[in-house]
């Protein structure tokens, strides 16, 4: 069969996963080398065409045209392929099952093993891989930040104001590793067509790799000018925050002064009551704490009104005590008694009493011995018996 284009695609259609479909298949297209580069870009056209399970069977197909190309030292699909690779890797691992992205792994490493491609195509291109999976892991825990900012309930504790920097910084993470790997690859590109011995490839060979270098170098233009834009979103975000919090910062150290004054203001009026109530200053007449602190002595306040002792009230046989004021310099006085109805005027009568000052506030009484009966000065007030019966003992 001649080689056509749609030669090669009926070729790549007829292809299936059994070993002998891809051995076949890669044994025609290596026949017709001369036409590396257009059969490589019919190959990366019919695998963005098909679905991802089938998309495997085309990354097998070129395992088996490099590796055979590496065995006979044939370097024309290599160096067709080597531009490439990595995007065409990337994208059959791109939305393929569990089980399909490990046999692309597996192929991968067997590239890597034996030195198919050149360490830095080889390096490129797991740095693909390695982007998607941390692409698909950083979205099954939903989004930046894990468990901690990926849940709703978590993300819903976030403050607003640091939302636009979660998502600069997210979208930052995102494309700072594509960059640099699109730039590596652009890179690497550029670097071997600048080489002199490139310069003696066919013309077509050569036309596939600066095809595959302005398609590098674009791809890494675009992913450094996103990542760029996303710093920019993120260095302006954390600028506004940093504002905020400055000016946020200014007027709670101003709010922190006033607290200061007032509370040293409060401690001073604190002291000055205080010596007031220790001084005994009427409360309206302020003293300040200058006046106190000068060496001046305090005035103490007059000592209380205290009601005088009041003794208790005798009942019982008050009238046999004697409630005269004792005298002071020891003169002797006269008891006066009331006159009293019966026998009992005779009792009184018949005692009379001289008081005796002793040393404290006790008294004697005396009996003064001079005559039987005390001279009573008058009769007045005496029965008529009892006058003669005082007349009859008195003679």
């Amino acid at each position: 069969m001649a080689y056509t284009d749609d030669a090669v695609r009926s070729k790549l259609s007829a292809l299936n996963e059994s070993h002998d479909s891809i051995a076949t298949t890669a044994q025609w297209i290596m026949f017709h080398r001369r036409h590396a580069a257009q059969t490589v870009h019919l190959w990366l056209t019919k695998l963005k065409d098909l679905p991802p399970p089938k998309r495997l069977n085309m990354i097998y197909l070129a395992n088996e045209v490099t590796q055979q190309s590496k065995a006979r030292h044939k370097d024309d699909f290599l160096q067709a392929f080597s531009p490439v690779i990595a995007d065409a890797t990337a994208l059959a691992y791109k939305g393929a099952s569990t089980d399909i992205q490990a046999k692309l792994r597996r192929v991968v490493d067997v590239w890597r093993e034996r030195n198919i491609f050149d360490r830095e195509v080889q390096e490129v291109m797991e740095g693909r891989l390695d982007e998607i999976d941390r692409a698909r892991s950083s979205s099954k825990v939903g989004g930046f930040g894990g468990a901690i900012f990926g849940s709703a309930a978590a993300a819903s504790s976030v403050p607003p104001e640091l939302t636009p920097i979660l998502t600069s910084l997210q979208t930052v993470t995102k494309s700072a590793p594509a960059a640099k790997n699109a730039m590596k690859a652009a890179n690497t590109e550029y670097e071997k067509i600048q080489d002199p011995t490139a310069a003696g490839s066919p013309p077509a060979l050569q036309a596939a790799r600066l095809t595959g270098v302005l398609k590098n170098l674009a791809r890494a233009e675009g992913a450094v000018t996103e990542c760029i834009k996303a710093r920019m979103e993120l260095v302006t975000a954390l600028e506004k925050i940093l504002a905020s919090n400055r000016e946020e910062l200014r007027t709670e150290q101003e709010e922190l002064q006033t607290l200061n004054n007032r509370l040293a203001d409060a401690e001073r009026k604190k002291k000055e009551v205080e010596l007031i109530i220790i001084g005994g200053l009427p409360s309206n007449e302020p003293q300040s704490v200058g006046d106190h602190n000068s060496g001046s002595p305090i005035t103490e306040p007059d000592r209380p009104q205290v009601e005088a002792l009041t003794p208790p009230h005798v009942q019982d046989h008050d009238e046999l005590y004697d409630r005269s004021p004792v005298p002071r310099n020891g003169e002797a006085q006269t008891v006066t008694f009331s006159s009293a109805p019966g026998i009992e005027m005779l009792s009184n009568l018949a005692s009379h009493y001289q008081a005796v000052p002793v040393n404290g506030s006790s008294k004697k009484r005396k009996i003064d011995t001079s005559s039987d009966f005390p001279d009573l000065g008058g009769d007045d007030g005496i029965d008529a018996d009892v006058a003669e019966m005082l007349k009859d003992n008195k003679s």
